[in-house]
């Protein structure tokens, strides 16, 4: 059994992951250079918690059983050296994740599976800086990860079909579906969710309609949840747009280059939920969607 899991950052996909596995009777080390992000986690995760406890989906005791499974550790190093999975959810910054791995590949115990979270960049390069890439997987947690059912399993060209084997069943013991997709930029998720949000901010960019009407007309004509501006506030524009980089550069289609709009709302500092600010507003206790000034026709 893969008891011992390491989780590498503690931003929304790592905290996320770091309660589930926690929650289904794993030990947990959840790794952040970051004392106060790691601070910040914890305190994520007893929100959760305590959110799942007024519903009565849990108890008590396995709030106080979850919570006691997560240690931290601002040393990548030492977080890892008893693992037997590793999880990255750090950044979607292709070298971060590249020296990030060389490290898991110098720390982990040779038995460790070195998982990434990546939502589109290739699990074969990253296991290339390793020792071990047969040992090396995608495992793609949807956000929020204690509520989404999916995970998207993505297979390296050299990970050993026994690793897949691993991780489907895991991903099924925490009650979550696994799906097993190959390794090409975007994998399937993003491949089709993002070029959709790309269309939708050229949309809006090329004047067809404001944010607003966008999102409704998606809201009641397609039936998703939320519209496609919306979920990008919630993804973060840094990151739509560093997995339209991806798919542009990996597939070199003029189909999948960013809209310029999106480019300079990630340069001016705009990226969302995150930073208070994208196509919405957000204000801290309101629920309230009101469209960012800049934006408003």
């Amino acid at each position: 059994m893969l008891k011992n899991v390491s989780v590498v950052g503690a931003g929304t996909m790592g905290n996320g992951i770091a309660h589930v596995f926690a929650m289904h009777g794993h030990q947990v080390t959840l790794v952040d250079v970051s004392e106060q992000a790691l601070e910040k986690a914890l305190s994520t995760i007893e929100k959760n918690l305590d959110r799942m406890l007024s519903k009565g989906s849990i108890t008590e005791a396995d709030k106080a059983a979850t919570l006691s499974s997560i240690q931290t550790s601002t040393s990548l190093a030492a977080g890892v050296g008893s693992a037997d999975l590793v999880v990255e959810a750090a950044t979607e910054r292709v070298e971060l994740k590249l020296k990030i791995f060389k490290t898991l590949d110098q720390h982990a115990p040779g038995h460790a599976i070195l998982a990434s979270n990546t939502s589109s960049i290739s699990i074969t390069k990253i296991a290339s800086v390793t020792n071990r890439p047969n040992r090396v997987i995608g495992m793609h947690f949807m956000n929020p990860v204690p509520v989404m059912k999916l995970v998207e399993i993505i297979n390296g060209y050299s990970t050993d079909p026994r690793v897949t084997e691993q991780i489907v069943q895991l991903s099924r013991d925490l009650s979550k579906v696994p799906v097993v997709v190959n390794d090409y930029p975007g994998f399937v998720a993003n491949r089709i969710l993002m070029p959709m949000i790309n269309e939708a901010i050229e949309t809006y960019f090329e004047g067809e309609a404001g944010v607003e009407e966008i999102d409704t007309v998606m809201k009641l004509g397609m039936a998703h949840p939320m519209g496609p501006l919306q979920l990008a506030d919630f993804i973060g524009l840094d990151v739509c747009l560093s997995i339209l980089q991806v798919l542009h550069d990996g597939y070199g289609r003029p189909k999948y280059a960013p809209c310029p709009l999106l480019v300079n709302m990630v340069q001016a500092g705009k990226l969302g939920v995150k930073s208070g600010e994208g196509f919405y507003v957000y204000t801290p206790g309101s629920k309230d969607l009101v469209v960012s000034p800049r934006l408003m026709r």
